[in-house]
């Protein structure tokens, strides 16, 4: 290797260095992005040169770019790059410079890259997550709307259901012209997002027929299709983590720990984590607690339970979270279903 390069991204430009690693020459240029501009600022160097990119919003593109100008591209987790750097000031090419220097000193904190199928496959549950949230958002406003002049529908648990439907009509006769009006619409775009989610769900079972990871992944508890497509999605290869502890850190279901002498505390959960993981867990979780006492005698259930009566609700979903994160670890290891501790058997979930 003749020189160490660098990337400090922007939207619509990358700063790069070069330095040389016998000499520790440097040289800095300033690259406008458009298609083929990186590729092209890289055809001088060696094949095979490690390229440190931080992992910032636009680093998909730019690492194809890497890769096809036959460079090797380096993810660096920039929360912890900054953190090595140790600089008081912050700009451009004082960032780029110290990548350089991170990965002369052999420190260089690098992430996972994902294959360029597994990034576009991903895509599918991750926007499936916002439409879900835009959903969510769109009947809470219904309700909203409808309570602001008293009214609701006691007899249907499912407002929104073809039932309900018959009857929210009636009841938007009752509100004032522009706001029986806006109702209306919400219901549309309500209608439409509902549609693109089954379109979503469809071209999952599409894409992913049955893997048995997916597999695998549904015998845990609480998990189903899209969970599993989710979960299995995010990690990509299991073998990246050292332990079952790496992988629910990941996850983000791990706490924060304040321990200073005799006394430890335990804080909030993980908030640099995957928050795809850590949402997918916490749903398996939230799905457990629903559904604890038809089945008492599962280990997530005598989890819940026993956090729950000592910590609370949430710190109970917080434990099976992470049971369920470490758990994953090992199915996914081991290519086995899930063992429920306490049944000591292979279980469905």
């Amino acid at each position: 290797m003749k020189e160490y390069i660098a990337f400090d991204s922007h939207k619509h430009y990358t700063l790069v260095e070069w330095e040389d690693v016998a000499s520790g020459h440097r040289r800095q240029k300033r690259i406008e992005h458009m298609a083929g501009a990186i590729r092209a600022c890289l055809a001088d160097s060696q094949p095979g040169t490690p390229v440190a990119i931080e992992a910032t919003a636009n680093w998909y593109w730019i690492v194809q770019e890497i890769e096809e100008a036959g460079l090797q591209p380096r993810l660096v987790h920039p929360r912890k790059a900054k953190l090595m750097m140790g600089m008081i000031n912050k700009t451009d090419k004082l960032d780029v410079h110290g990548l350089n220097r991170l990965q002369r000193n052999q420190t260089l904190p690098t992430v996972w890259i994902p294959p360029a199928n597994l990034r576009d496959l991903r895509e599918l549950t991750r926007v499936r997550l916002v439409l879900v949230r835009q959903r969510t958002q769109l009947k809470n406003r219904l309700h909203a709307n409808l309570a602001k002049y008293g009214l609701r529908l006691d007899d249907c648990s499912d407002w929104f259901g073809a039932k309900a439907r018959l009857r929210l009509e009636t009841l938007f006769k009752q509100l004032p012209a522009q706001t029986r009006q806006v109702n209306r619409w919400l219901l549309e775009q309500l209608d439409f997002v509902g549609g693109q989610i089954q379109q979503q769900e469809k071209q999952l079972q599409t894409l992913l027929p049955a893997h048995p990871s997916i597999e695998r992944l549904q015998s845990l508890p609480g998990v189903g299709l899209i969970l599993a497509a989710t979960i299995w999605l995010e990690i990509g290869t299991v073998e990246r983590f050292a332990s079952c502890e790496h992988l629910a850190s990941y996850a983000g279901t791990t706490p924060r720990v304040h321990s200073s002498g005799d006394k430890t505390r335990y804080g909030r959960l993980r908030p640099d984590a995957n928050r795809y993981l850590k949402w997918a867990f916490a749903e398996a979780g939230n799905s457990v607690a629903v559904h604890h006492t038809r089945q008492p005698q599962r280990h997530v259930s005598r989890l819940y339970q026993r956090i729950k009566s000592r910590k609370g609700h949430a710190k109970a979903i917080g434990a099976v979270a992470r049971h369920l994160a470490e758990a994953t670890y090992w199915v996914e290891s081991r290519q086995e279903t899930y063992r429920d501790p306490a049944l000591g058997r292979a279980n469905p979930g």
